[in-house]
């Protein structure tokens, strides 16, 4: 810890050094306190994109109650999860386009360029001065104080976040980059990846809010008051009880029961080959044995009940 503090420091020394002398690739006729106002500013906006996107995954496992506890975390919350859920993955597209832009005027100010003649910074060595000018004092600059710090707050206070003005028209913004449709292809590059690697929705593995709480497995409501510093927010990410359900058409329905039927399928390859490694541990695999097996499955039984028999039949076969 004392390490990296101490690196990102002489980082921040050598940058800003190079960018009061006029050494850093800065616009010409831009002074060097505008320079330094503009990198912070630009620098908290990246930091508040990047802590959003923490939070926002963070708060979607609360309750409509407890995201309206802040007038502010309730504005955000309504615009971010509003109809059918489009907004949150929109967010993400426009955030990437602030933090490029954003980053565009960092970068600028945190890259470090002597003129022919000029001395080394601080009357380092030639090697060491090459180094500074590749920019990677700027990028642990921005990596630390523009990133990681962000979340780390974010994913341990994600209310905090919420609940102040600045986030929301942050969101308003981001949302408004993405409605210009200059990254739209994103769209499109996604559905093609779903395509290929065969993504399902999270319903078709562990069933919807509701089919789990059916079943005892409801989320923890007390789990949001664990949080410790440093760390992510507890539990699985996932959208909140109150989220504009995506099936609400025949052609998203129809979607999701082809997901279904495909998954139940891959589920029944799988359940053939764990019954076949199953009779080879108990010795079962001779024919004779298998047509024991088979005579003393009762017809009527479904295929999971008949599988469970079966194992029963096994148990006492082994005893």
């Amino acid at each position: 810890v004392l390490v990296s503090t101490a690196i990102l420091g002489y980082a921040f020394a050598v940058t800003l050094y190079a960018l009061f002398h006029g050494e850093t690739t800065m616009w010409a006729g831009v002074p060097p306190s505008v320079s330094l106002v503009l990198f912070f500013v630009f620098m908290a906006i990246v930091g508040m994109l990047e802590g959003m996107q923490i939070a926002f995954f963070a708060v979607a496992k609360m309750t409509e109650e407890e995201r309206a506890a802040h007038p502010w975390a309730k504005k955000t919350s309504d615009v971010l999860f509003r109809g059918d859920g489009r907004n949150l993955p929109g967010f993400m597209v426009g955030r990437q386009m602030c933090v490029t832009m954003c980053f565009f005027i960092v970068a600028r100010v945190t890259t470090i360029k002597l003129e022919p003649g000029e001395p080394n910074i601080f009357g380092v060595s030639d090697g060491v001065q090459a180094f500074f000018s590749t920019g990677l004092l700027g990028a642990l600059i921005t990596t630390i104080i523009g990133s990681i710090t962000w979340q780390l707050c974010a994913s341990a206070f994600p209310m905090a976040f919420l609940s102040t003005p600045i986030t929301y028209l942050l969101l308003r913004f981001c949302l408004l980059l993405e409605w210009t449709g200059l990254c739209q292809g994103a769209w499109v590059v996604a559905m093609i990846e779903r395509k290929i690697r065969k993504f399902k929705r999270d319903e078709v593995y562990i069933g919807t809010p509701e089919e789990r709480a059916a079943k005892g497995l409801a989320d923890d409501k007390e789990i949001h008051k664990n949080v410790e510093p440093g760390h992510m927010y507890p539990g699985v990410p996932r959208l909140p009880p109150d989220f504009g359900h995506r099936t609400n058409t025949l052609e998203d329905i129809i979607e999701l029961e082809n997901e279904l039927i495909e998954h139940k399928r891959e589920v029944e390859a799988r359940l053939e080959i764990v019954h076949k490694e199953k009779l080879t541990l108990m010795g079962a695999s001779k024919p004779a044995e298998d047509d024991t097996h088979a005579e003393e499955r009762d017809p009527s039984l479904s295929s999971n009940e008949q599988e469970v028999a079966s194992v029963e039949v096994g148990l006492d076969h082994i005893a």
